[in-house]
């Protein structure tokens, strides 16, 4: 895969269930900050879109779990992106950096509403431009 965009995070021991892994819930968390991350290094605010009339709402997510992180584990959110139709499609994996393991893949189907309905962003097409 050819990945466009990637961030370093640190699994807090609040993020753990009483199992010592972290909650399946957390991947979903980290792989979103990991598009608002890319979305701010391209210059686009999510939040001023927003007063603007444009969000861009998940529509749909295929989630994997592959190799559970742990209590101070440090990783890499990694993500790729291309277009189809009206979706923005990112391909998410989360790798442990200790070892490279592949620990979560996700596929996230985005689209814009933009005053309330489904339609093409301007916006996002043009800060997405180089990778689509």
């Amino acid at each position: 895969m050819k990945y466009i965009f990637e961030t370093e995070m640190e699994v807090r021991d609040y993020e753990c269930d009483i199992q010592g892994i972290v909650n399946n819930a957390n991947y979903l968390h980290y792989t979103e900050h990991t598009r608002h991350l890319f979305l701010a290094s391209l210059g686009v605010s999510f939040s001023k879109l927003h007063e603007q009339g444009t969000d861009a709402v998940v529509a749909r997510m295929n989630l994997q779990y592959k190799t559970p992180l742990r209590c101070d584990d440090v990783f890499v959110s990694r993500l790729a992106l291309r277009k189809e139709g009206l979706r923005y499609i990112f391909s998410q994996d989360i790798f442990r950096k200790s070892d490279g393991r592949l620990c979560f893949r996700a596929t996230v189907e985005l689209v814009c509403l933009i005053n309330g309905r489904l339609g093409n962003s301007d916006d996002y097409d043009r800060a997405f431009a180089p990778y689509i």
